[in-house]
């Protein structure tokens, strides 16, 4: 199934410059609705998700952009990134010189998308496929989490996750351009950039991304 996987991924993306982050590339989708009936044909099921690992997400690009700027944040560190969608973060980590990186997501396909991408930019990155939110925070020294509060339902999981993990002791980051269900009084702004995206799944193709720290439980 993996290499079906990748196989599909390979035959609906190209390989592609990521604006605003020199040097990496991504096997990206140009429309979203044609790649997500495909993967509803494939997976023969008409409840498939969206191929959020498809695309750059704002949030994404936001914290890829802050680790160019930022290395020290993870270098020689072990880092986690969850929802990792195509992997763009977890690569950007790799790329600023991460001792270990691992990314997650529920989605089978962003598996076979975060190997290819790991591959087309010279990189190693760990993936885990199951849902994390209901188990304790990962052994791991720095948590980044990119574009996860487009929903509410799901929001409402992950910031307490997030709280958890920051109360372990990890250093927890969050991506996002502000979208609805974003917690912010639970968040340190921390940087500010301005990113290109896709107008497929978002409403501006330049859009403001901004970078969070997540305040720990015992933070003010």
């Amino acid at each position: 199934m993996a290499r079906s996987h990748r196989a599909f991924v390979l035959r609906h993306t190209r390989i592609t410059p990521v604006p605003g982050v020199a040097g990496l590339r991504l096997h990206l989708a140009s429309e979203v609705l044609p790649l997500w009936h495909a993967v509803q044909e494939e997976l023969d099921d008409p409840d498939a998700p969206l191929p959020y690992w498809a695309f750059a997400w704002a949030g994404g690009l936001a914290l890829a952009c802050y680790l160019a700027e930022h290395p020290e944040l993870v270098a020689g560190r072990r880092v986690f990134d969850f929802a990792t969608g195509s992997g763009l973060v977890a690569i950007a980590c790799a790329r600023a010189g991460a001792a270990e990186v691992t990314g997650s997501d529920i989605d089978p396909f962003a598996a076979a998308a975060v190997e290819v991408n790991a591959r087309a930019n010279g990189v190693r990155v760990g993936f885990v496929g199951r849902d994390l939110l209901e188990e304790p925070p990962p052994d791991v020294d720095v948590l980044l989490a990119g574009d996860t509060w487009y929903e509410g339902p799901l929001a409402g999981r992950v910031l307490p996750w997030l709280l958890s993990v920051a109360a372990s002791g990890v250093e927890v980051l969050v991506g996002d351009p502000g979208r609805r269900y974003l917690p912010t009084d639970a968040l340190e702004r921390i940087a500010t950039y301005p990113v290109r995206t896709t107008t497929e799944l978002e409403d501006l193709a330049l859009k403001q991304g901004f970078v969070y720290r997540l305040r720990g439980r015992g933070d003010t």
